[in-house]
């Protein structure tokens, strides 16, 4: 083990690949358990080509969701638009106007939608 001049690790074979947020190893990560899923539960379907170059991306809000079970709906709806896209910030970004869509996909799914915006 090696540690810098300020007291904090640089390298490590003990513990294998470190979390870079809490500074522990993968296996005892504190950061997946610190992270409650954000929103209320309604998802909110809009559509969005403000600042995109022209192209428009649907967008899902508000979701209750962590990490790992928003990324896996995600894969889901993009599979159902025949369409890419990401998950950024507890967003979901799936390209192109999809809105009808993902609205039918979630009310499938059992999740509480609204439209929101024009």
């Amino acid at each position: 083990m090696k540690h810098s001049s300020n007291g904090g690790l640089v390298y490590s074979t003990d513990g294998g690949r470190m979390c870079p947020g809490c500074r522990q190893p993968l296996a005892a990560c504190a950061c997946k358990a610190a992270s409650a899923p954000m929103g209320d539960g309604v998802a909110r379907v809009s559509r969005q080509s403000k600042g995109r170059g022209g192209k428009t991306v649907t967008l899902v809000k508000g979701l209750a969701l962590d990490a790992v079970a928003l990324a896996a709906l995600g894969k889901q709806l993009r599979t159902a638009c025949g369409s890419g896209g990401t998950v950024k910030d507890g967003v979901l970004e799936v390209q192109g106007d999809h809105v009808e869509r993902i609205v039918d996909e979630l009310q499938k799914l059992g999740h509480t939608v609204k439209r929101a915006g024009g």
